[in-house]
């Protein structure tokens, strides 16, 4: 296949066992992990967990990624189509509430083959929000979750930590198309089986972006249209410099909270800073796969 998946469209040249151009993924997928889930907001991992498939490779170069090990490095075991169909019913037999599918850009056209006949429990695309429109729309009504960060309003600040100088027109783009798909969310005790979560990691020092961040979802849509999540758990990785090389303060956190509290954005979660923990970071052992 000739790639142009994601919003880099580099025209890569991906065979079943070979890559190339930015991530240098093969067609097939690639994944390091497949669990119950116990670490995402409430309404995803419920009391029994979400069923998550860690993928391999990922379509940013995030300085600070805590899952550089399938992101960048490499680690993963390559599966067929029929054997991802295989893990999520697995999952779904251990009891999961959905089927959470972790940075699956790559694997877009493979996903949609594996979903060609409907699961039983939502499906959910967990992605660092840079997604082509295009394909997103190739997966209308095989996705009811959607899950995207929206990391950054700075386009500077995207490009130096994430390799993304267009992130925050291309992210936008993607969540209304996300939120076309979906609709208004819709919970159902407690569990989320349609809509659109945006999550926002707080960097630290970078207080700026998350307030224009919440003035972006505060503008955009109303109360009762999505939920807005904002995570603490930022977490310096190793060789980290300046402002990454700390932890977001107590004064930092406060003020986002004070922030989103004052633009009524109520619909959604905040992280207990206690989070900011290697601990939460999945072992990827290629369990499961």
């Amino acid at each position: 296949m000739i790639c142009r998946l994601c919003p880099r469209q580099c025209g890569a040249r991906r065979t079943e066992t070979a890559g190339e151009g930015f991530c240098a993924l093969p067609a097939l997928p690639v994944a390091a992990r497949a669990m119950l889930h116990q670490w995402e907001e409430p309404c995803i991992s419920g009391s029994r967990g979400s069923g998550a498939v860690f993928f391999s490779g990922c379509v940013l170069r995030c300085v600070f990624c805590q899952n550089a090990a399938i992101s960048r490095d490499g680690l993963g075991k390559p599966i067929d189509v029929p054997r991802l169909r295989d893990i999520f019913e697995e999952l779904i037999g251990q009891g999961a509430h959905n089927i959470n599918l972790v940075s699956p850009t790559p694997f877009a056209h493979a996903i949609r083959e594996a979903l060609a006949e409907p699961l039983p429990v939502p499906v959910v695309w967990n992605t660092g929000g840079y997604e082509r429109v295009e394909t997103l729309r190739s997966l209308e009504g095989r996705v009811q979750v959607w899950l995207p960060d929206l990391k950054y309003a700075d386009n500077a600040l995207a490009a130096r930590y994430s390799g993304a100088g267009d992130y925050f027109e291309t992210a936008a783009d993607a969540i209304l198309e996300m939120y076309r798909q979906s609709g208004d969310y819709v919970l159902e005790d407690g569990l989320l089986k349609r809509g659109v979560v945006i999550r926002h990691l707080l960097l630290p020092g970078a207080l700026d972006n998350a307030r224009a961040v919440m003035d972006w979802v505060a503008d955009t849509f109303r109360p009762g249209q999505v939920l807005f999540s904002l995570m603490a758990q930022y977490t310096p990785q190793p060789g980290a410099e300046g402002l990454l090389g700390r932890r977001v303060t107590g004064a930092e956190y406060r003020a986002a909270l004070a922030y989103l509290e004052n633009l009524g954005i109520a619909d959604g979660y905040c992280q207990d800073a206690a989070s900011a923990m290697a601990e939460y970071t999945p072992l990827f052992d290629l369990r499961g796969i």
